[in-house]
């Protein structure tokens, strides 16, 4: 973990925080559970610091990057590689939920003591359903147009997005059109200015990855790494199971079939961005982190700007995967017997949830509610589900949120590949 970059490259110290917190966190909670919450308490701020510095820096690169790339691209390209990002997300999308039920339904998920369980979380279930439903698409496409500068500071992507698209392709007609020509050119090289002081910013905070991850990784196994050796067990290993398909089987196949090249050197340049989603089980604080990848792969920052905080917003694969096991396990336990009807039911509630499960407080376990409300289970079943899906919910949440951030970066790759973005080839040295 030391910071001599001549002996050890980034991603070497990042692992080695990583399995070194893995290894403390879980010994913590074996050996000395009486002193955990005094662990944690120490601990946990080095943590929340990475996620904030992360955070703190991800809003002005978006926001400079995609106004500076939507100004740079003519406008007619700008709409249909912009449609080929959000078809290709809405495609992925799919595929993820039809492969996450067809996991689920061959892996078969089961649960020991599963009633006992529910009943430790129930006070959570309940403060979950009491909080505010999603509004509905009156309100969320009114919001798409709010104050910029709110969202800026709130941290809602959508907003940020279609003002700063909206507001590059105000500059890029301007240039086109040789009104205050020379204006718009100095505000543009501000922007570039700011974009380039932004990426330095990161320089800096990747100096602290290593610290910032193992401080993530102890909490997080400390807390919850022994959930994985108990009543746990089989869920995880189904959720792991197609997590890991995603990412090493159905990824690399799109890559091969529409790009025509190896596709696990692109996923081995991603390899940062990835342990990075899993360690702060948040897709908006890999974003930094996203974008050196596809930098790296020679993605244009014209598209990755918009791509990849979109795909943080309304590209959920992983959730897709995620959801049909605790439906399939609802069916296990109570008896249900899924006719073809109801397996389409699934794909679609799945899918479209998915899209809003970044806005929804509680993530995807509140979404849990809606899927298993649509095939009919009663209140008190559903309840014990959600309550199921709480104890386990931190530790999934990491495979999740990795899978969610291989399929914004290999969704925007296949894209700037067909299109024929890609200024250098894949295979370049990486650190």
């Amino acid at each position: 973990m030391t910071p001599s970059r001549s002996r050890f490259p980034l991603v070497r110290r990042i692992l080695a925080g990583f399995f070194l917190g893995i290894a403390f966190g879980l010994a913590a909670s074996r050996f000395a559970p009486e002193a955990l919450p005094g662990m944690l308490a120490v601990v946990s701020p080095f943590g929340a610091v990475l996620v904030s510095m992360l955070k703190m820096v991800v809003y002005p690169i978006i926001f400079f990057s995609l106004v500076l790339g939507t100004a740079s691209m003519p406008l007619r390209s700008s709409g249909r590689i912009g449609g080929a990002v959000v078809a290709w997300y809405f495609a992925t999308s799919l595929v993820a939920t039809v492969f996450g039920v067809a996991m689920a339904l061959a892996l078969d998920p089961a649960m020991t003591a599963a009633a006992e369980t529910a009943g430790r979380y129930m006070d959570g279930v309940k403060a979950l359903s009491a909080s505010s439903a999603p509004e509905g698409f009156g309100a969320f496409l009114t919001g798409l147009f709010g104050n910029p500068f709110a969202a800026l500071a709130e941290g809602r992507f959508l907003p940020i997005i279609v003002f700063a698209i909206l507001f590059g392709l105000a500059a890029r007609t301007m240039l086109d059109e040789g009104k205050n020509r020379a204006s718009v050119e100095a505000m543009l090289r501000t922007c570039d200015g700011v974009q380039h002081a932004a990426f330095k910013l990161i320089d800096w905070v990747m100096a602290y990855f290593p610290f910032g991850v193992f401080a993530l990784t102890f909490c997080n196994f400390a807390e919850n790494g022994t959930l994985l050796f108990g009543p746990y067990l089989r869920i995880v290993f189904c959720i792991l199971a197609g997590v890991s398909a995603m990412i090493l089987a159905v990824y690399p196949l799109a890559v091969a079939l529409l790009c025509r090249e190896n596709p696990y050197r692109v996923l081995f340049r991603l390899r940062q961005a990835l342990l990075t989603a899993f360690v702060t089980r948040s897709s908006a604080a890999t974003l930094p982190v996203s974008f050196r990848a596809m930098d790296e792969v020679g993605v244009p920052r014209s598209l990755s700007s918009f791509s990849l905080p979109l795909g943080a917003t309304v590209n959920m694969d992983g959730v897709c995967v995620h959801l049909p096991v605790f439906v399939i396990l609802a069916a296990n336990m109570f008896g249900l017997h899924l006719s073809a009807g109801q397996l389409g039911v699934l794909v679609v509630s799945v899918m479209f949830a998915s899209i809003g499960a970044g806005g929804i407080p509680g993530g995807s376990v509140f979404l849990l509610f809606m899927v298993l409300e649509n095939l009919g289970l009663e209140a008190g079943q559903v309840a014990t589900i959600v309550a199921l899906a709480l104890g386990i919910n931190p530790v999934l949440d990491m495979f999740e949120t990795c899978c969610n951030v291989a399929g914004d970066n290999v969704c925007t790759y296949i894209v700037a590949r067909r299109a024929g973005m890609i200024s250098e080839p894949p295979g370049g040295a990486a650190e």
